[in-house]
């Protein structure tokens, strides 16, 4: 621990895919980052105690636990971190921050608007630091991005386009995971990929007003899953579940400062592993970044001479990009595992200072406005206004 350090004692619940992501984080941002807060890894939480005793071993975890509610009750937790499927994640938290621990959720933050409300106002009646793991903020393009925007170098937003698609569940003999669950996500392609495009736009380019969206299952029947671990699964050959949620996603916006919008989300869209992209059109210029290509932003300027306008790609390693002097010399990439790592910088800042960074709870409720706006829309096939649908649910987010 060095001199000065604060120990923030961290409870995971979770240890597969997530699981693993976030520990390496939590391993890592004190070796990169001079934070004023470390975390220890302080236990690790799942229900299968050989499973999970497997994994605190393999990732270093002082302890471990079978249940989740013991965990919170443990004095020597200061941060509980909830990397488990979305219909658990509203009653750990409540009963995280009611117990006096800050709390790290994944996202989509809750199942419903009404139970993300609720579990805003948990965090914020108790006092507790609380952020939401929208990590590919934090890749340092899309830092430099926002930089750009924020300075005005693209002068007036007039253009997002954000698709998010995968291929992972193409084949229909794919089993029936608990991403395909409506009861336990909520969702699909929308609330787990969509969900990301949504905060990212959000962060680049603003407050979302109204959308409209249509949304499809194409495989109506999958076989009953007998075995699972991140994206991968065992299905039954013999037994067949109904899917009831969104093979994919697509859907229009219109945002508070004149932008529109256009997203997709699809998990069939054969060929792409994992498309996370977007291009941002304004008046003076355009940038454009891909998840499979993070390191580089490509960037257009109109005011370039003629003759030699175009995009040009910018390698985002040099150490006046957000969080990349942190690492290597520049040019020697970082990966997908660091996002995570620079996010942990902020929430270790956050619960040393006593704020909640961003995106917090605030940034999961209105995420969680306009992927329901979309599935009233898909519904009803009319636009759906943002404003309404918070006023629906009766929350008291703060603009």
């Amino acid at each position: 621990m060095g001199v000065n350090q604060k120990q923030v004692r961290v409870g995971l619940i979770g240890y597969k895919f997530m699981g693993k992501a976030h520990s390496h984080a939590y391993r890592d941002v004190s070796f990169y980052f001079d934070t004023k807060a470390k975390p220890v890894l302080q236990a690790i939480c799942g229900r299968n105690e050989e499973g999970v005793k497997e994994a605190a071993a393999k990732m270093g975890w002082q302890s471990y636990e079978t249940d989740w509610r013991k965990l919170i009750a443990r004095d020597d937790i200061d941060l509980i971190d909830i990397v488990t499927p979305n219909n658990s994640h509203a009653e750990i938290a409540i009963a995280a921050a009611e117990a006096g621990k800050h709390v790290f959720c994944e996202k989509p933050l809750a199942m419903t608007l009404k139970q993300s409300q609720r579990m805003l106002e948990a965090v914020e009646k108790n006092g507790v630091v609380h952020m939401i793991n929208h990590n590919y903020r934090f890749a340092p393009a899309v830092q430099w991005a926002k930089k750009l925007i924020e300075s005005g170098r693209l002068g007036r937003i007039y253009h997002i386009r954000a698709t998010y698609l995968q291929d992972w569940i193409m084949d229909p003999g794919f089993p029936l995971v608990w991403r395909l669950s409506k009861e336990v996500c909520g969702s699909g392609a929308l609330g787990d990929l969509a969900a990301h495009s949504i905060d990212l736009a959000r962060f680049l380019v603003g407050e979302f007003k109204e959308v409209s969206g249509i949304m499809e299952t194409f495989i109506k029947e999958r076989p009953i899953v007998e075995d699972s671990s991140g994206l991968s699964g065992k299905g039954s050959s013999e037994h067949k579940g109904s899917v009831e949620v969104d093979d994919a996603s697509v859907f229009l916006a219109r945002f508070e400062n004149g932008a529109i919008g256009t997203f997709e989300a699809t998990r069939f869209a054969g060929g792409n592993r994992n498309g996370n992209r977007f291009e941002i059109n304004g008046e003076k210029g355009s940038v454009r970044w891909d998840m499979e290509n993070m390191n580089n932003l490509d960037v257009y300027f109109h005011d370039d001479e003629e003759g030699n306008q175009g995009f040009r790609t910018i390698n985002c390693t040099e150490e006046i990009h957000p969080y990349a002097g942190a690492y290597w010399p520049a040019a020697h990439i970082i990966g997908y595992e660091h996002t995570l790592t620079n996010l942990m910088v902020e929430l270790m800042d956050g619960i040393d200072k006593g704020y909640s960074p961003l995106p917090n709870f605030v940034d999961g409720v209105r995420n969680q406005a306009i992927l329901e706006a979309v599935q009233e829309s898909a519904l009803t096939k009319q636009w759906v206004s943002l404003a309404d649908v918070l006023e629906k649910a009766k929350t008291s987010v703060k603009s």
